[in-house]
């Protein structure tokens, strides 16, 4: 190597790579699930799932087999594999680092390393010409495959790695927690910079100074396609009003059509609502929070609001660490958020209504479960979840989100909670 990998680093010289015996549990986990399932294997190209399986999302791909097979786990890298086998962990990676064959030849690699039926691919990720192509080239690793020697439709794994990532180790929980430790840094410049005058994109720069410092890395991973995200949503005044692309209760307007979401040029103005709604990702994990301010006090009726909001969320905590459903703590949340005056406004004015009160996080924004109808589980232990009800006005938005983990013992924060006010005035 012509460069040192004392280079890849945290701060103050910090070993910010995945441990080893994270990604040697994921990777047991995934090969049993998969031997479940009735797949013989999974080939991986989505990059959240590379860094979970393997510590690097090198341009490449990683083939995992079921525990059934005699085949041991694989990562084929084009560029940089240098870089990848010391970000998998060196000689301790518990799995095989190599460089990438010609595309075209990956069924002979695998056939050699004793593969004998086609992975499955990640067809919710994979764009169409890519899934045909891999299918292609992995078709002739069926040729035995209950008798047959021709092409057959491709296996889809995509299920797989994102039920197991719904449950957090407690490796994963305290980057979630030093996440929002930084958070709450953010919110406070906020605290410290805002008032009267004052343009959203400038409260958003500040807090954005504050998230890079501590080595954001400028990427806020989103599930669904084509959904991207801005990490810092701040809504002022009736721009809290402003429908979006994006599914939320809050898109704002962004500083321009590309970029319709988030903060833009409208400015704070006395008396109104700023709803500032922040994503801050730590070595990888989401981190969603969101706290209210105004340039001097807001009106009884905005307050209110609030606190009913804060009582929707306390509820709907307090069902999910009960062991309901996803589905049932919605219902919950929503007949409550009803009975308090709020079901014309709730996460949106008619007829762009968001459609759930909650989503999980962890290596992306949008994971599983959502707090909506059709989620009939419930929020596993070691499940994490953004609980954020709002309402919607003409004059702005108004609402309380904090992150949060179910333990055995009930849902614990992992935000700002208490540590930070739900309204702050400038």
């Amino acid at each position: 190597m012509n460069w040192e990998t004392d280079a890849l680093c945290g701060p103050t010289g910090a070993d910010w790579r995945v441990p080893v015996s994270e990604t040697e549990a994921r990777q047991e986990l995934t090969r049993a699930a998969l031997a479940d399932a009735g797949l013989p294997g999974l080939l991986i190209h989505n990059p959240v799932d590379l860094y979970w399986l393997t510590g690097t999302r090198q341009d490449g791909c990683f083939h995992i087999p079921s525990a059934e097979s005699e085949s041991e786990p694989v990562q084929f890298i084009r560029r940089s594999l240098d870089r990848g086998i010391f970000e998998a962990g060196g000689d301790d990676a518990p799995h095989e680092v190599v460089s990438h064959p010609r595309a075209k030849t990956l069924d002979a690699e695998l056939l050699r390393r004793g593969v004998t039926a086609a992975p499955a691919l990640q067809l919710g990720y994979l764009p169409y010409s890519q899934a045909n192509f891999w299918s292609a080239v992995l078709s002739s690793l069926d040729a035995g495959v209950e008798g047959g020697s021709g092409r057959r439709e491709p296996l889809d794994g995509t299920s797989i790695t994102h039920s197991l990532r719904e449950v957090k180790s407690e490796w994963e929980l305290e980057r979630m927690r030093e996440a929002g430790d930084v958070q709450l840094r953010m919110f406070e410049t906020i605290a410290e910079c805002g008032g009267d005058g004052k343009t959203e994109l400038e409260l958003a720069a500040a807090a954005d100074a504050v998230s890079r410092e501590a080595g954001f890395g400028g990427h806020i991973r989103m599930r669904r396609w084509p959904m991207d995200c801005d990490r810092v949503v701040i809504a002022a005044g009736r721009s809290g009003a402003v429908p979006s692309y994006f599914d939320a209760a809050v898109g704002a307007t962004g500083p321009h059509p590309l970029a319709g979401l988030g903060a833009g040029f409208n400015k704070v103005r006395t008396g109104e609502p700023v709803l500032v709604d922040i994503v801050h990702v730590h070595r990888g994990y989401v981190s969603d929070c969101t706290r209210m301010f105004s340039a001097g006090p807001l009106n009884g009726e905005w307050k209110q609001r609030l606190d009913d909001m804060y009582t929707v969320s306390e509820a709907v905590v307090s069902a999910l660490g009960a062991g309901q459903t996803c589905e049932l703590a919605w219902e919950s949340g929503v007949g409550l958020a009803a009975e308090l005056g709020h079901a014309e406004h709730l996460m949106g004015m008619l007829p762009e209504q968001a459609r759930f009160l909650g989503h999980s996080i962890g290596l992306e924004l949008d994971e599983t479960p959502v707090l909506a109808r059709g989620f009939d589980q419930p929020l596993e232990v070691g499940g994490t979840m953004a609980i954020e009800p709002k309402v919607i006005h003409p004059e702005g938005a108004i609402g309380i989100e904090d992150a949060w983990v179910r333990t055995a013992e009930g849902m614990v924060c992992l935000t700002a909670g208490e540590r930070f006010p739900a309204l702050t005035e400038w």
